[in-house]
């Protein structure tokens, strides 16, 4: 089993996609299955819509699942364990105030050491703890040993046992933490295989002792993907536009795309454009690159570029606002000069909208104009030119200039023998 657990928090970052592509990919490859949890227990992070708006992403990149569960609906087993553990002494109840323990961390930062709790309620008298009216916290006990994962991207992992103390597993209003909740997710789930970012290695020693703790002895394999970088070199955070999946949707890049360039990054794929089906075939874990991979607007372009040529025309030309093949083929002569659905749409829609003429050519264009609404339907390119040339009586940047803008409406772009091709069954209703 493996799984993909987003948080209902915002957009969709392209980390997170990448993470739900490689475990699609791999649950694919294992033939296993794939969940979705929605970790919804952060209540006041928690915006509506964002879980529906993350299974639609998902539908739209081709991701397969076999079942979405919330995590907020596994309180109880939650409850449960952390109780189990109180039981077995592996935990105990924390009556350390929220301001003594800042007053602590300040004086580790202070002394420029790291944090860590002093398990100053760890040995409590029962009948203290029982007695008690004060709010307080469940923590499990630190480990003793030294905590070892099988990674299949960083290697085998060893964290020392002093690196984690006994952290909180349920807190005052009794609602678990994020790693308590995980873990044990995790273990209910059967899930074999995590692949998430390398921002969560910090979790894994701590989800690991969850689950031994609670007499869970299966061991999961782990694959920490490295962070993505924005062109500054720093790990990609909301601020950058191009971390949201959402907005390179709205900016006119193809889930293909998007997916090929997220699989293609730190990696080593026999090629550089792909389907996803293809890299279902080939793709292995372990050839992930252990470096960040930086994100490259330009890379991603070509790529998108590369997808929009690899689409039937008709598919094409509904991602500019119409269902006809000749504009579809159209639409590819101008991917010369644009990457994304975007901008193919800003050069295929002053095509069919009012021209604006520039006065120099104002006259000229209205000469024209009434010259080829006038004009009887030519197939070949050369004999429509030496129509209107020879009915309008103009030459030179005086015919040229005002025909591509009355065609186009744009004062450069491709050829007009090539534009006129697909233009040609349009020319009344473009230049009216």
């Amino acid at each position: 089993m493996l799984r993909f657990a987003p948080s209902p928090t915002g957009d969709m970052h392209i980390g997170n996609l990448r993470v739900a592509l490689f475990n699609y990919i791999v649950s694919k490859q294992r033939n296993e299955d794939l969940i979705v949890r929605i970790e919804d227990t952060d209540k006041e992070r928690n915006i509506e819509g964002k879980d529906q708006e993350i299974l639609d992403i998902l539908a739209l990149f081709g991701i397969e699942y076999t079942q979405v569960i919330y995590q907020s609906q596994n309180v109880r087993f939650h409850t449960a364990m952390a109780l189990q553990l109180l039981h077995e002494i592996k935990a105990f109840n924390c009556f350390c105030s929220t301001e003594w323990l800042d007053k602590k961390r300040a004086e580790a930062k202070e002394n420029k050491e790291a944090y860590r709790y002093d398990d100053a309620c760890a040995d409590l008298p029962a009948e203290l703890v029982i007695d008690n009216m004060n709010p307080f916290t469940v923590r499990i006990r630190k480990p003793h040993d030294a905590i070892i994962v099988k990674d299949h991207i960083k290697g085998e992992i060893s964290f020392d046992p002093n690196e984690i103390d006994s952290f909180i597993i349920l807190r005052q209003d009794k609602t678990p933490t994020y790693n308590f909740a995980c873990a044990v997710d995790d273990m209910l789930s059967d899930v074999t295989l995590i692949i998430r970012g390398e921002d969560h290695m910090s979790n894994t020693p701590k989800q690991d002792l969850i689950r031994t703790s609670l007499g869970y002895d299966k061991k999961i394999e782990y694959a920490h993907l490295p962070i993505i970088l924005n062109d500054h070199g720093k790990k990609m955070s909301k601020r950058d536009d191009a971390s949201s999946v959402k907005w390179l949707l709205e900016e006119g890049y193809l889930p293909s795309a998007i997916s090929n360039y997220l699989i293609l990054i730190g990696n080593k794929p026999p090629c550089e454009i792909f389907e996803m089906k293809d890299a279902i075939e080939w793709f292995n874990l372990d050839n992930i690159s252990k470096s960040p991979a930086r994100f490259d607007i330009d890379k991603l372009k070509f790529i998108n570029r590369e997808h929009l040529k690899n689409l039937d025309p008709k598919e094409l030309s509904r991602y500019v606002g119409f269902a006809d093949t000749e504009i579809g083929k159209l639409a590819k002569v101008y991917l010369e000069e644009a990457g994304t659905t975007k901008e193919l749409k800003s050069k295929i829609a002053p095509i069919f909208a009012d021209k604006i003429i520039p006065s120099e050519f104002e006259e000229q264009a209205k000469i024209m104009a009434e010259t080829i609404k006038n004009a009887p339907y030519f197939e070949e390119y050369e004999d429509f030119k030496n129509h209107i040339m020879k009915e309008s009586g103009l030459k030179g940047k005086n015919f040229f200039k005002p025909l591509r803008l009355l065609l186009t409406g744009a004062e450069h772009g491709p050829d007009v023998a090539e534009i006129y091709k697909y233009l040609k069954n349009y020319i009344g209703e473009i230049v009216k």
